[in-house]
């Protein structure tokens, strides 16, 4: 006997109702059966042709297309004994594609069928494979792609499925013109210095699209960005390809915004903050940042401007900053002001900078020292992660080196080289383990007259947990300051209970010092919970200082750097 299924649900309006099991029928056969069927019984006693019809129906859709059927009475119970009989299993594949599809890529989409032969059939495994393949095409440049027939041949005696599919392709299209559509105040060359992948006769495809939308969604001139091929505007060309606008649907930020916030943090305590906004300083699309952050242990007023990318896609900016701490006996006030450019290349993030900084630092029952450095800096920053935001797999690395002469508007010579790497290994479907270190060494005959920012400090939230913020340094005059060597090893294991709580375990050993030889970790180790907030996983964590014998909170935004 042969079944024909031509694209379409098996599973019928019954199935959509997940009936609790009658108390008065009992199922019998294999367990994968009883255990499918049962949530799937009638509430109440139902007759024993519409419990055939019924259960067959969802056997069928599972590739069981030839079930027996035996009841027995046992006083209120019905017993409902089953034998699925063999299981139907994909015997051939038959898949055509129409269209300008070079032979390649037409054997890539049929290699990369999701339901080969010798797999079982399934009609849910069907619906998925015939769409995945569909979503391919898609995907790339016959943006008209559509699947004109699929055949499921099911021969139930011989438990054997044959599978016939013709998709048509469309034209190949290309990119057309850039049409944006929403700008008020921005004009439509700001889009153009942020589109780096869609050029007018570039092959179409959805991820460029995608990368665009997302490009503009994150700079700070737009609230809301979609995009999309316009198809009924696309003309052809002499070769049959369809070359078809984009239209680009933006909506502005204001023109204005001010926030004023409150939070707390296990390194700075509490804080309050006021911020400004402007994405159109002086008319220029340039973005302006300012605002006063008043925490505990350290006050921060800041200034800076955003210019949008240029020809080369470099973006630059410029800032300014006061800030006064409190930390771990030691009081600092700071001057800085600075020029920043940022370049993507590939997959490493090249940061270019120079500071101008001037700092007064006064440790506890000490004399107030003042420092002065002019720093040029260079960070390259290389990410292959498989999620920025909550990442199971993948490496971070990170490197830089910048320095200061007394030649040059600094108090001190100095060179100051730091690195760090994050690696994360799955471990299994629900445990990650993290590996981190962190390194630095700042090359001078002597750390006087050189800023606390281009010194060493550890100790607290991201790095060496179960210690106080920056407790971890040189002690002078009741005070931590910071040293020219840095070195902090850190392992953590989480099992995630669900998709949004886990748990972790970690230790942490490091420690800033003024030579090698002092070299000596401080360690700390303990647990924390996790939760899978939109920004991120968020982390509480309890941990003990073995050096100090004391137990530390920490929260933080467990994300990499």
């Amino acid at each position: 006997m042969f079944i024909s299924l031509r694209c379409r649900w098996l599973l019928l309006a019954a199935l959509a109702f997940a009936w609790p099991a009658a108390a008065g029928t009992q199922l019998d056969g294999p367990e994968e059966i009883v255990e499918l069927l049962s949530p799937h019984l009638p509430a109440g006693e139902a007759g024993r042709g519409r419990l055939r019809e019924l259960l067959g129906e969802i056997l069928a859709t599972e590739g069981w297309f030839s079930p027996a059927f035996a009841f027995r009475r046992d006083g209120e119970t019905l017993h409902l004994t089953i034998d699925p009989g063999p299981r139907t299993r994909i015997a051939a594949v038959d898949i055509a594609v129409d269209g300008p599809l070079d032979d390649k890529t037409r054997a890539e989409l049929v290699a990369g069928w999701t339901l080969p032969v010798g797999r079982p059939f399934r009609q849910a495994d069907w619906n998925d494979a015939k769409q995945a393949l569909l979503l391919r095409l898609l995907a790339g440049e016959h943006a008209d792609a559509r699947l004109d027939d699929s055949l499921a041949d099911i021969d139930a005696e011989a438990a054997r499925a044959s599978l016939r599919l013709r998709y048509a392709t469309g034209p190949r299209y290309r990119f057309g013109e850039l049409r944006v559509e929403g700008l008020q105040r921005h004009p439509p060359e700001l889009v153009e210095r942020y589109n780096r992948v869609v050029r007018p006769g570039r092959p179409y495809s959805e991820a460029a699209l995608a990368d665009l939308q997302r490009a503009l969604q994150a700079t700070p001139y737009f609230a809301s960005v979609e995009t999309e091929l316009d198809r009924a505007a696309a003309s052809t060309d002499a070769d049959g390809t369809a070359r078809a606008p984009v239209i680009v649907r933006v909506r502005e930020r204001p023109a204005h915004r001010v926030a004023f916030g409150a939070g707390v943090s296990s390194n700075t305590g509490a804080r309050v903050e006021a911020r400004y906004h402007t994405p159109d300083l002086f008319g220029r699309d340039w973005s302006f940042d300012g605002g006063l952050r008043y925490e505990q242990k350290r006050q921060t007023l800041y200034a800076d401007v955003f210019l949008p990318p240029d020809g080369r896609d470099r973006r630059h900016s410029v800032g300014a900053v006061l800030e006064a701490s409190d930390i771990q006996g030691l009081r600092t006030e700071r001057r800085a002001f600075g020029a920043r450019t940022v370049q993507q290349r590939g997959r490493v993030e090249q940061r270019l900078s120079l500071h101008w900084e001037v700092e007064d630092r006064t440790p506890d029952g000490g004399a107030t020292v003042t420092s002065r450095a002019l720093v040029p800096n260079a960070m390259w920053t290389w990410r292959q992660l498989d999620s920025v935001l909550n990442p199971r797999s993948g490496t971070v690395l990170q490197g830089q080196v910048g320095g200061g002469s007394r030649a040059v508007l600094s108090d001190q010579d100095f060179v100051r080289l730091h690195a760090r790497i994050q690696h994360y290994l799955p471990l299994g479907r629900r445990d990650t383990l993290a590996l981190r270190g962190e390194f630095g060494a700042t090359l001078a005959d002597s750390r006087d007259h050189i800023p606390q920012d281009y010194l060493f400090r550890t100790g607290g939230a991201g790095s060496v947990r179960g210690y106080g913020y920056q407790s971890l340094g040189v002690h002078e005059a009741g005070a931590t300051l910071g040293g020219r060597y840095l070195a902090v090893l850190s392992a953590e294991a989480t099992h995630w209970l669900d998709e949004a709580w886990g748990i972790a375990a970690f230790v942490d050993a490091g420690n800033a010092y003024d030579a090698p030889a002092q070299a000596r970790l401080a360690l700390g180790y303990g647990l924390g919970a996790r939760w899978q907030s939109p920004a991120g996983p968020l982390g509480v964590d309890l941990a003990y200082g073995q050096r100090t014998g004391e137990i530390q909170l920490h929260f933080s935004l467990a994300i990499p750097f």
